[in-house]
């Protein structure tokens, strides 16, 4: 059974930062395996989680509601990957990497829930 949330650009995008996260996040310090890992943890999680609970949606105000709260998790994360930069405690270059998906997907949600008001 083909889900909706699969074919959505979006969600495809949102998996690949929180795979990174996990990558990233194994790295740190064990003093914060229950501070920032767990908190980047969830937060990578939550995103692609609540396009897929948008996408499952009926309603369209529904749908960009989920999308909203994926955005603001998209932040939440944000703002977590630069507490790692300041820190010392992510690779640069992986760094990048992340902050470039990051950017795509906050794109793409943009497009989306930009497209679902004007629908």
């Amino acid at each position: 059974m083909d889900k909706a949330h699969k074919k959505l650009r979006a969600w495809q995008e949102a998996i690949v930062p929180a795979k990174l996260v996990y990558e990233a996040t194994a790295v740190l310090p064990p003093t914060e395996r229950f501070e920032l890992t767990s908190q980047m943890r969830r937060a990578a999680v939550s995103i692609p989680s609540n396009i897929a609970e948008g996408a499952a949606r009926k309603g369209r105000k529904e749908s960009i509601w989920f999308y909203t709260i994926s955005r603001a998790s998209l932040s939440e994360l944000d703002t977590q990957i630069e507490l790692c930069h300041v820190l010392g405690f992510v690779n640069p270059s992986h760094d990048t990497c992340l902050i470039a998906q990051v950017d795509t997907v906050d794109s793409l949600l943009s497009g989306l829930t930009r497209f679902l008001r004007t629908k």
